[in-house]
């Protein structure tokens, strides 16, 4: 198993703090231990369910044959020294209820963790997974002054991942030969980009009907509400977890892969001071690069449409601090 090559001056493992000790927060910290890339501190409020966690996960390292170390705890004093702090912490979405419902409640949560952990891991770099996802990082990095480049929300990983999965069923293809494009919000007006979506390299326009293209976009679109409609009681964790995971280990490795990410835009597809999701090279120092791929005149449409929405919530959720 490979070795992380971030490592401190003290030759240990970086360190990822998540905050947020639910089902994305817990499944987050096993990826990144099992697959030795980062010691891991995990914090929520409720006493006893963060240890508890880290624990039950420290007890099956002999099995999975890791060396990483995770503690839990309630006390923001222990993220000391993040390399990372992940935000995965808020009320998870209920049936009928939408992303934009949860402004209110989750913008308090996420400004509180943000302040808190930043006191004690002021070089870190910060992955929002918490919903609202776009207004949430841009609330992040408001409160918290930090460089907009050492800020960056988690979802267009996952919004892809989840097309390129629907693409693979549609052809009967492995899911190692796709590669998706989506672009705009973590919500209903995200952009996928069909024409930058390939199978070998192959454009899915060349390979599938405009008709099942949009069937598939659409499936992507209500992604995460399918999935709240089949648990009932939940929401998705399994594929948020290793979208984050995957984000992390090209920090963590300087890998500066080419993702989607809500980045800060400054003037990129005509958008100013918000986060939406744009191609951007991640490594090291966070997001190193945003690259402006050429859009049609409906696709530009749907952005700004996407970037508006973001733009609203941001406002409501600022009237909150």
């Amino acid at each position: 198993m490979a070795e992380s090559i971030y490592l401190s001056s003290c030759n240990k493992l970086a360190k990822v703090s998540i905050i947020g000790a639910g089902n994305v927060g817990r499944t987050l910290s096993q990826r990144l231990i099992e697959r030795n890339l980062a010691d891991v501190c995990l914090l929520d409020i409720v006493e006893g369910l963060p240890q508890g966690i880290a624990l039950d996960l420290t007890e099956a390292q002999g099995l999975q044959s890791h060396h990483c170390e995770i503690m839990g705890t309630n006390n923001y004093v222990d993220t000391k020294d993040s390399d990372i702090v992940v935000i995965t912490a808020g009320v998870a979405r209920k049936p009928g209820m939408s992303r934009d419902d949860l402004l209110k409640i989750n913008a308090k949560i996420v400004t509180e963790a943000t302040q808190k952990s930043l006191y004690y891991s002021p070089n870190a770099i910060y992955l929002i997974v918490t919903n609202p996802l776009d207004v949430m990082t841009y609330l992040v990095w408001k409160t918290s002054d930090l460089p907009y480049d050492r800020v960056m929300g988690m979802a267009g990983v996952l919004d892809s991942a989840r097309l390129e999965t629907f693409i693979a069923f549609e052809l009967g293809v492995s899911i190692h030969d796709v590669q998706g494009m989506v672009l705009g919000g973590h919500g209903d007006l995200m952009l996928p980009i069909p024409r930058y979506c390939t199978v070998s390299g192959i454009p899915i326009t060349e390979l599938l009907s405009p008709e099942t293209i949009d069937k598939l976009i659409q499936r992507t679109r209500d992604g995460g509400a399918e999935i709240v409609r089949l648990l009932k009681t939940g929401s998705a964790y399994f594929a948020p977890a290793s979208s984050a995971c995957y984000m992390i280990e090209s920090i963590l490795f300087n890998q500066s892969r080419l993702l989607t990410a809500a980045a800060y835009v400054q003037g990129e597809y005509g958008l100013n001071d918000l986060f939406l999701g744009v191609p951007c090279r991640v490594g090291s120092n966070g997001v190193e690069q945003i690259l402006e791929i050429k859009l049609t005149t409906e696709e530009r449409e749907i952005l700004q449409r996407s970037a508006r929405s973001v733009r609203d919530s941001i406002d409501i959720a600022l009237s909150f601090l």
